[in-house]
């Protein structure tokens, strides 16, 4: 799908954290006066906030709806859309990255200067990726969340349900590695993918929309936006020898050594555990399997450089 660019009198919106701490928020805010001379501003509260205000901005008819934040605010606003009648039809999503790692922003190659990703947003040219989803249960009820980059379950996903935010609000980022190394200790579930006829298990199942997960490391180097397939990568054990064997390449080059994890391709699967195993959308905690994961070619109108 072509890019095209949005010449009409474009209606933004822009959803922000107003408490939101760091370098870069702080660079958004002296920012405001010229932002919100050209966009209307809707500022958060609370978590949650930026879904509700999303879809608000939908049922408002902005044409164009920004989320300034991290990977979590992206979902959030990303799931508001989704909640409006017709949302993804009615309104585009762009982003002003201000989080620590950004990893749809970079996936898109989208400025990680507020300056420049700002820019990006008023030239409003759009294109067209797919939208990912995952199906699931909570708390008695079908729940149906969509996601822009990543997903996850078993040891990632565990980690993040783990993270003390009291913590995280120190020592940032360090924060999840510390949730890692004590979810690398307890007992692990193990975690089976059905899709499409093909099966794989593991303890540890990442899902990828792009190529990038976590930040630059290029965990589906295979990965199209716009092919109307997800990228599943299945390891059989999380442990010190997984983390020593995959470690270094990681590191060093950005990507997973060959051999460490079974690959899969498909647009709709099933995770499922006979014990409790939680899982993550684009970095964020959202329950526990069993869920059903699919994708919607092309749907998901996006603002790009």
């Amino acid at each position: 799908m072509g890019r095209r660019t949005l010449t009409f009198r474009v209606r933004i919106c822009v959803i922000f954290n107003p408490a939101a701490r760091g370098n870069k928020a702080r660079h958004f805010r002296r920012h405001l006066d010229d932002i919100g001379g050209k966009s209307a501003l809707k500022a958060t509260a609370a978590p949650g906030d930026a879904r509700r205000l999303a879809a608000e901005a939908v049922a408002e008819k902005f044409d164009v709806i920004v989320a300034a934040g991290g990977d979590g605010t992206v979902n959030e606003v990303l799931n508001g859309i989704g909640d409006a009648p017709d949302g993804f039809a009615r309104a585009a999503l762009a982003v002003l990255p201000l989080g620590t790692v950004n990893v749809f922003a970079r996936e898109l190659k989208i400025p990680g200067d507020i300056a420049g990703a700002w820019q990006v947003v008023q030239q409003g040219r759009e294109s067209k990726i797919d939208l990912p989803a995952a199906e699931f249960a909570k708390e008695g009820v079908q729940k149906k969340y969509y996601f822009a980059q990543m997903g996850g379950a078993g040891l990632d996903a565990r980690a993040i349900e783990l993270v003390d935010f009291s913590v995280k609000k120190k020592i940032g980022p360090l924060a999840y590695v510390l949730a890692g190394l004590k979810a690398l200790k307890e007992k692990k579930p193990v975690i089976k993918v059905s899709a499409a006829g093909q099966a794989a298990s593991g303890e540890l199942v990442l899902v990828g929309n792009g190529r990038l997960y976590g930040g630059t490391f290029r965990i589906f180097p295979e990965a199209e936006m716009r092919d109307g397939l997800l990228e599943i990568c299945v390891f059989p054990k999380t442990d010190w020898l997984t983390l020593l064997r995959s470690g270094p390449a990681l590191l060093a080059l950005g990507r997973l050594p060959r051999g460490q994890a079974t690959c899969l391709r498909s647009a709709r699967f099933e995770l499922s555990s006979e014990t409790p195993a939680a899982f993550e959308l684009d970095g964020e905690w959202v329950g526990h399997l069993p869920a059903v994961f699919s994708i919607e070619r092309e749907k998901l109108r996006m603002i790009v450089p």
